[in-house]
């Protein structure tokens, strides 16, 4: 790993804390076996491979991968991976989930099922990518380019806590959330600055905590202090934002790859929202970002334990 990496905290707390177990499903190919085998050598987290035993094992005599004692349980084809990965942690044998070699929707049908046998919570799942931006002081969260390609009100309000609540998880504090619209004005012809504003006023009701949320902003003020000055933007926020909110995927998604191949930024991601994070892994990651993404879900993961059992201390006392 780079020592000039944003991201050196979070490795250097996942290595250091107590080790939890994380469910890979279907990690069948190089990329997907390595990337779970070497977060585990790193001392993130132990690992229990789930998928078609014969075709790990082979994979990893091919591209001489170390899995000498490492626990596997075997599954018939993706979809079934997906389903007994989920189980693993539905059952408590692990407190992570990360994404192999299956698309991305075969692993989330598992995590969203309805029928008891999901991940699903009162919260709605959101994607947060932690971008390591150059000439950006700050990680850049930007929110949700992954999940929800249309999101309404309720659902950008469980995005925008799940946000929220990660920066705190992280230990990075309070965060300056920028709710992103193509406008700074509240006008009906652009339905995201509706949205933006009632947002901020769901924050100031407590309907949203733990932020200072600010919007609707455009990108160049939301980021430059500079570009809000010029425009006349006085807010805690604007200039200086550590939470970009999006309007919906497709944007999102564009600002984070332009962010990745233009600029050079790196881009850690998770899922958020869920009984527990689930790593989201690409194949266009570098080595660094997917153990990146291994290593705050991990920090993130130990942080909800710990919220888990303040609770019960709590409701005990109580």
């Amino acid at each position: 790993m780079s020592g000039s990496s944003l991201y050196d905290q979070f490795i250097t707390l996942a290595k250091n804390q107590a080790k939890r177990v994380c469910a890979v499903a279907h990690p069948c190919d190089e990329v997907s076996l390595s990337a779970a085998l070497e977060a585990r050598e790193q001392g993130f987290f132990d690992v229990v491979l789930v998928g078609p035993e014969s075709r790990i094992k082979a994979v990893a005599a091919e591209h001489q991968i170390d899995i000498t004692g490492v626990r596997i349980v075997n599954a018939a084809h993706s979809h079934d991976s997906a389903e007994v990965a989920v189980r693993e942690v539905m059952a408590g044998r692990a407190e992570l989930l990360m994404k192999g070699s299956l698309h991305t929707d075969e692993l989330m049908h598992a995590v969203v099922a309805t029928d008891g046998k999901g991940l699903r919570t009162e919260r709605r799942l959101s994607h947060v990518f932690l971008m390591d931006v150059p000439n950006y002081s700050d990680l850049l969260f930007i929110t949700d380019a992954a999940i929800n390609i249309h999101p309404d009100l309720t659902t950008k309000a469980d995005i925008v806590q799940n946000a929220i609540d990660l920066h705190h998880g992280l230990g990075l504090g309070e965060p300056r959330v920028a709710l992103l619209s193509a406008v700074e004005q509240v006008t009906a012809k652009i339905p995201s600055t509706l949205e933006a504003a009632a947002l901020c006023k769901m924050a100031d009701r407590g309907q949203i905590t733990g932020g200072c949320v600010d919007g609707p902003l455009a990108l160049d003020n939301a980021i430059s202090e500079e570009a809000a000055k010029i425009k006349g933007i006085h807010s805690p926020v604007a200039g200086k934002a550590q939470i970009l909110v999006v309007p919906d995927l497709e944007a999102g998604n564009m600002l984070a790859k332009n962010l990745s191949f233009m600029s050079g930024a790196k881009a850690a991601g998770i899922v958020l929202g869920g009984r527990v994070p689930i790593i989201l892994t690409s194949r266009a990651d570098s080595a660094e970002t997917r153990l990146a993404s291994c290593a705050v879900a991990s920090v993130y993961a130990a942080y909800q334990s710990a919220q888990r059992a303040a609770a019960l201390l709590a409701q005990q006392g109580a």
